[in-house]
């Protein structure tokens, strides 16, 4: 039987990286219209940590998906994917019967 904290956890887990990934996206977008500055330490950190977090999960997803342009819709994908896994999350957890 599997505890009820475990279901939490997974949720808590699935929503902070859904922040990452909102944190991702718009800092790629205030890079790119040169509203933040990547030469200053801390947005450089972050943008790092965040990158590093994030390339690993949407590597596999660009690979897949046909070339775009300029837009890069991975991390829409990935973010549809951690819904569905919230909800699948939810779904045991309520099966289970907690």
């Amino acid at each position: 039987m599997i505890p009820m904290p475990f279901f939490s956890l997974i949720d808590a887990v699935l929503q902070l990286y859904t922040l990452v990934i909102f944190i991702m996206v718009i800092m790629s977008w205030l890079i790119g219209f040169n509203v933040i500055n990547r030469h200053n330490q801390f947005v450089d950190l972050i943008w790092r940590t965040v990158n590093s977090l994030t390339e690993p999960v949407l590597r596999p997803i660009r690979n897949i998906m046909p070339n775009l342009g300029g837009l890069d819709l991975s991390p829409l994908i990935l973010l549809f994917s951690i819904f569905f896994l919230r909800e699948m999350n939810l779904w045991l957890k309520l099966r289970i019967g907690f």
